[in-house]
């Protein structure tokens, strides 16, 4: 058997551009004659398409697009293609929509599976618009092969009480295809390829690729035993299937290091800004360590002429913040400002009074002024701030509400302090960007003099860790909860990070 797996990045909504996509990837292909041509689950739609869901016209819209598909790929190979359609079983105030891997072939298309898992967990919220197939649909034919077709969480069926691949292989499936969209996290493909193995089948696993907000999908498509396509990037990729890949080799799924957590931060950066139209992106270059790292992520996302460092130095800014964050910009090539905060602060200080310009207050102005300063650039020039907080510090509520906590979207706020240092690390091993007197400095938010930060990072970043994995919280954490309701998008990296994945309440005892 001839398979081509075309690992593809789609936008949630854009269904001309998700089905031109997918038409370009079966045509880059077709000459080779490949028995069936896969693509990612909810292909047409984009993933995940949450409460869109809920909007007769769009739910209308993917139907006629997913139709349309069919029609327009009539003289191309099978193709098999993620979407949905409405359920036989209607809920009160739910979509009511099944999850549906579609076959096309000749201008027609059929059920080739329902999803039956739906997870709820995590990030996922699947029930809140999807019913679960009720049967297993058996294996579909080709090219003279029974495949069977899972979706994505049928294949993490070890904890639940029905077994999809298990049904697939008692239907007599001679190997299995699992079409999924299945985010990134430190080692998920080590995940994959153990549910894989245990489907005790020969197994395609193709995975949706590219970001849509905090939601980085990795690719990383694989034949179980076999071929990987690449990490972060777009693939369209004919394998053979006549000797059928051993079940039980092992291969490494994931990239060494660091690198691996860089390359999902850049997609995940670079296709929030693209695909929301935005131009250019500005960072407060403080001359910090995690202000660095993030314009060096922004600087190979965007590219250098989209991105724009602006230093506002202080009465309390050591000089060589300053000179480090415009020597950082110098050597990445991108924008380089410096506005000189003082006036302001001045200004700031005898409208307030005395009694709000001392201690954290007055500390707290200086954070929100800045943020007043870099958002004039975004309105002057049009696009968006990139905050550049840290998971500790969120974690903590060591930030500034309306200050430094500012920004569309956090780069680093699902990377701890000592997870972010050693990103720092590995660039400067890679790249030699930053500074060294940015890499060796303690950690300060220069606010008041010779100030710097109260923790010891060692110590608490495991801690604060640990509390988040586990769904627990301490007295910092509660407190701060109101905070990071109003966090930016926070690119999700680990197992559980703030946001969709973990909704905690504000008012609590």
């Amino acid at each position: 058997m001839k398979l081509a797996i075309a690992q593809t990045n789609t936008t949630v909504g854009d269904l001309e551009g998700n089905v031109n996509r997918i038409i370009s990837a079966a045509n880059e292909v077709a000459s080779q004659n490949p028995d069936l041509i896969v693509f990612p689950e909810l292909t047409v739609c984009g993933y995940p398409p949450r409460d869109i869901l809920y909007d007769a016209s769009f739910v209308e819209a993917v139907q006629a697009a997913t139709l349309d598909l069919a029609r327009q790929t009539r003289h191309l190979p099978p193709l098999l293609v993620g979407s949905f359609a409405p359920a036989s079983q209607k809920m009160y105030q739910h979509p009511s929509l099944n999850n549906i891997a579609y076959l096309m072939q000749n201008g027609e298309m059929k059920d080739a599976q329902v999803k039956q898992l739906l997870p709820v967990y995590d990030v996922f919220y699947e029930p809140r618009w999807f019913i679960a197939g009720t049967k297993t649909l058996p294996p579909i034919d080709i090219a003279g092969a029974k495949v069977g077709v899972i979706i994505c969480e049928d294949m993490w069926d070890e904890e639940y009480p029905v077994h999809p691949g298990a049904d697939l292989k008692a239907m007599g499936a001679e190997m299995l295809i699992c079409i999924s969209a299945s985010p990134y996290r430190r080692r998920a493909g080590e995940g994959r390829f153990y549910h894989a193995k245990r489907q005790g089948l020969p197994l395609v696993f193709v995975n949706l690729v590219g970001a849509n907000d905090e939601l980085i999908f990795d690719g990383g498509s694989f034949v179980l035993g076999g071929e990987k396509l690449r990490m972060f990037e777009e693939e369209v990729k004919i394998l053979t299937m006549d000797d059928k890949p051993s079940t039980i080799v092992n291969r490494p799924l994931s990239i060494v290091g660091e690198e691996e957590v860089f390359r999902a931060l850049k997609l995940g950066l670079r296709d929030f800004a693209n695909k929301n139209g935005l131009k250019h992106a500005f960072i407060g270059l403080s001359g910090g360590i995690d202000s660095s790292v993030v314009a060096v992520i922004a600087a190979e996302a965007l590219g250098r002429e989209r991105v724009t460092g602006v230093a506002i130095p202080s009465r309390f800014t050591d000089p060589r913040s300053t000179e480090s964050a415009r020597e950082l910009a110098n050597r990445l090539g991108i924008g380089f400002e410096v506005v000189e905060l003082e006036r302001m602060h001045k200004a700031a200080e005898q409208v307030v009074g005395p009694e709000r310009s001392e201690g954290v207050a007055g500390e707290n102005i200086q954070a929100r002024l800045r943020m007043v300063i870099l958002m004039s650039f975004v309105n002057q020039r049009g696009g968006f701030l990139i905050n550049t907080s840290n998971k500790t510090e969120l974690t903590l509520g060591y930030s500034t509400l309306y200050g430094d906590m500012a920004g569309a979207i956090s780069p680093l706020g699902d990377l701890t302090k000592l997870e972010m240092y050693a990103l720092a690390n590995w660039i400067n091993g890679a790249r030699n960007f930053i500074p060294q007197f940015v890499m060796n400095r303690k950690p300060s938010a220069e606010l008041r003099a010779d100030q710097i930060d109260p923790f010891d990072y060692e110590k608490i970043s495991p801690e604060a860790e640990a509390l988040v994995r586990n769904n627990q919280s301490n007295a910092a954490m509660r407190t701060s909860e109101h905070k990071r309701w109003q966090a930016g998008v926070i690119l999700k990296v680990s197992e559980k990070s703030f946001g969709r994945g973990r909704l905690m309440p504000i008012t609590r005892r």
